[in-house]
């Protein structure tokens, strides 16, 4: 199971966002597949959710082994630059191809740009040959980047959160932080545990800091970071635009092992007391995370566990 889990709010359009990833992938030469996780209740749903009865809360989109789920809902979020997913074409991945790879980044960049804004003219740069950032069409962020096959392997999919406003310059702050709790939670009843649960231990990676102020960005502050929990990698930095975007409606599920893993990153994470929902809090960084038990989708079959759930703050696993 993978233990984090980027999830991505869309407004009432969750079924068209799964068919254009499987369209736009699959025509770049990529495994995926979109499956409904879980259906709203037919009835006794609250009034600001009755006109979802029946329709899929969420879908699960899986992308060259890479789990995103998109939750159906309404317009009280969107997704933004804040968080963005970086996609590797390692010559690698493509029989050491370097004009093959650069074929299928070309491929998904037009796919994704249909209907859609760049952000960054796909083109040469001085970090990558060829790169270009593009906003879908339903707001979801992307940097697609030709990758040098001599460099560390990364994984394909890379979620990338930039930090600004209230958080700005705070990149490398919150790198430090996600992996001392991370590389915590790992060790938490670890005899109880599976093996995969306790290889879980976490690191920071590479770092790259501005030599010199840019927008809002000062000197010394990270243009460019990354940290592993897992087997799962992500990439930080602080915002050098001078536009500030916020996470927007991109958050982090984290399946945890047990109700001590809950409350031990509950416990470590909120910062806004008002943001607590249905485990979901938002961390001092501005970064929203569901904190779940890894067993969810057998809890919610319960009796009546839906309703029980939209109660909660924190999920508490015996109350379902």
């Amino acid at each position: 199971m993978q233990k984090l889990v980027p999830n991505i709010w869309c407004n009432r359009s969750a079924e068209a966002v799964a068919a254009l990833y499987e369209e736009a992938f699959s025509a770049a030469g990529f495994e995926v597949s979109s499956v409904v996780e879980a259906r709203y209740p037919e009835t006794d749903l609250p009034d600001f959710q009755k006109e979802f009865a029946g329709q899929p809360v969420t879908i699960n989109v899986t992308i060259n082994g890479y789990l995103l789920t998109l939750i159906n809902a309404g317009d009280e979020f969107r997704p933004s630059p804040g968080m963005s997913f970086m996609l590797n074409f390692d010559p690698f991945m493509f029989d050491a191809d370097k004009d093959k790879a650069r074929a299928a980044l070309d491929t998904l960049w037009d796919k994704l740009c249909q209907g859609g804004t760049e952000r960054m003219p796909l083109g040469e740069y001085p970090f990558s040959t060829h790169y270009g950032w593009v906003e879908d069409k339903f707001g979801v962020n992307w940097q697609l980047m030709l990758t040098n096959p001599e460099g560390e392997p990364r994984p394909f999919l890379m979620p990338s959160m930039m930090f600004d406003g209230p958080a700005q310059d705070r990149a490398e702050e919150a790198a430090n932080l996600y992996v001392e709790l991370f590389n915590h939670a790992s060790e938490l009843n670890s005899e109880a545990r599976t093996e995969t649960e306790n290889n879980q231990n976490a690191e920071v990676g590479n770092t790259f800091k501005y030599p010199e102020a840019s927008g809002k960005a000062k000197e010394g502050s990270l243009a460019f970071g990354e940290f592993r929990i897992g087997d799962q990698w992500f990439v930080v930095m602080d915002n050098g635009s001078g536009q500030d975007h916020g996470f927007g409606g991109v958050s982090l599920l984290v399946n945890c092992a047990d109700q001590e893993e809950i409350d031990f990153l509950w416990d470590s994470l909120s910062a806004e007391p008002e943001a607590e929902q249905c485990g979901w809090l938002k961390d001092k960084f501005g970064m929203a995370w569901q904190i779940v038990p890894a067993n969810l989708e057998e809890l919610v079959q319960r009796p009546d566990a839906f309703a029980h759930m939209m109660q909660m703050k924190k999920l508490v696993i015996a109350d379902f």
